[in-house]
């Protein structure tokens, strides 16, 4: 779209280590960068766009969405608004909404990985209890557990191993929504792999050895270093494209036996700072590198 535009990035969600390692990045790149959070954006029908970011009226050159808070379902429809608002301007957004809205949803994520026909654990989302006592009945059954996970859950928390019916979370615990994926045991016991994309690249990548099977580096991981190169950076590459977005942490896990390679979530708003200790380059810069040259085109 014509119109005044900033020759800026514009950073969405809050500060703290991501935001001060990007700042330094866009120093060093000559990157013009600002910061706001989303309550800081608003629709305004008597602005030139109907929207303000902050006190202006003109867009940015691109934004980089860091991270979108939660809050109540009207907060958070209003926060995904805006962004599809400002990709209708031609304002690039990364990530964009959709891509967001597929990762954020783990069941989202699941129906569009086996959509593109790539490898991950059988995955079940459903609202009546029922439902979700048979499924778990049928797999225990068959010999499998099942880790229920909140649907729009983060950095390992709410995580359950379920062996049976009776270790079914309540409707009041799951929030009236079970999603469910077959656990599966990975090789070389509690370890999985994060590999981060960006443009279609793998730039970086770790395993995650866990003290359990819940291997987070918040709940206590620990960080190793791996070659990003091969079958995993390809699965991982792949699985970014299936949801549609430009960067993302992708978890992967190595399933015990044989070795097939299965991809666990896909994560569009993904921390680094675990990643950055075993890496030997600056994420942060490989992050804005490529946003530069998105705004240049």
């Amino acid at each position: 779209m014509d119109g005044a535009r900033r020759p800026e990035l514009l950073v969405l969600g809050g500060g703290g280590w991501h935001w001060e390692r990007l700042a330094r990045a866009a120093r060093e790149l000559a990157l013009p960068v600002r910061r706001l959070g989303f309550p800081a954006l608003r629709f305004d029908a008597t602005a030139r766009y109907g929207l303000r970011l902050g006190e202006d009226e003109d867009l940015p050159g691109a934004v980089l969405v860091r991270f979108v808070p939660g809050g109540s379902f009207e907060q958070v429809t209003r926060r995904l608004g805006l962004l599809h608002a400002l990709e209708a301007l031609a304002v690039p957004v990364i990530n964009p909404a959709t891509a967001i809205e597929r990762c954020v949803d783990k069941s989202q994520t699941s129906f569009r990985l086996r959509l593109a026909g790539l490898p991950t654990p059988p995955s079940w989302t459903v609202e009546r209890e029922e439902d979700a006592r048979a499924i778990l009945e049928a797999e225990a059954a068959a010999g499998f557990e099942l880790v229920f996970k909140p649907l729009f859950g983060a950095q390992g928390r709410g995580l359950e191993r379920l062996r049976g019916p009776e270790d079914l979370p309540s409707a009041e615990e799951a929030s009236g929504v079970w999603y469910l994926q077959r656990y599966v045991p990975p090789e070389g016991g509690d370890r999985d792999f994060r590999v981060f994309v960006i443009d279609g690249e793998p730039i970086a990548a770790m395993a995650r050895r866990g003290s359990s099977w819940i291997t987070n580096l918040r709940r206590g991981g620990r960080p190793e270093p791996i070659a990003r190169a091969g079958a995993l950076g390809e699965l991982a590459v792949a699985a970014v494209r299936a949801v549609g977005a430009f960067y993302a942490g992708v978890d992967i896990l190595e399933e015990r036996g044989t070795g097939r390679l299965l991809v666990l979530e896909v994560n569009s708003q993904p921390a680094w700072q675990g990643l950055q200790a075993v890496t030997p380059f600056d994420i942060a810069r490989e992050l804005l590198a490529a946003i530069a040259r998105r705004m240049r085109r």
